[in-house]
């Protein structure tokens, strides 16, 4: 049996920009991922840099936003792009024999891809819902929707998701 996970990237207070225009589309993926019994997992940045105004640790800009469900208590902290970096995410994926998953999140040019490129590297089969990812630069969406595939992710929508 393939054990499947959806995996909402760094919708937190401080993506300010673009992610309002996705988040119907994440609750969405949110629901189809319960009522079919797969894991739902969030992942949160954290920025220690000494320099930077976002993504600070114990501020309201490093929460999940309020706007986005939450259907589990499985929420990693990551302090890096890549979401493996995560030690306690990387041992929930071994612990729950995880081999599939579906990527929403932001930003599509910087944490998204980086998990991405990390999780081919791996051999896990990826999968980026198209219309669940958004960017800083919503320009680049389209490039980053070719780089996934040259990485050997499938790329799928929501209705393809879901249905």
């Amino acid at each position: 049996m393939q054990k499947k996970v959806l995996v909402i990237i760094d919708i937190q207070n401080d993506i300010t920009k673009n992610y309002k225009e996705i988040i119907d589309n994440i609750n969405k993926s949110i629901d189809w991922a319960v009522e079919n019994d797969m894991f739902v997992v969030y992942i949160r940045h954290e920025n220690l840099s000494d320099g930077t105004r976002t993504f600070k640790p114990n501020t309201r800009g490093s929460e999940l936003a309020s706007d986005l469900k939450i259907v589990s208590k499985n929420i990693f902290t990551k302090y890096k792009g890549n979401a493996l970096s995560s030690q306690e995410y990387a041992e929930f994926i071994n612990k729950n024999e995880i081999n599939k998953f579906y990527i929403a999140g932001a930003d599509a040019a910087a944490c998204v891809k980086s998990t991405c490129y990390n999780l081919r590297k791996a051999n896990y089969r990826v999968n980026v819902l198209s219309d669940c990812i958004t960017s800083y630069d919503k320009r680049k969406i389209d490039e980053m929707l070719r780089y996934y595939e040259s990485k050997g992710c499938k790329i799928i929508s929501l209705n393809e998701f879901i249905y």
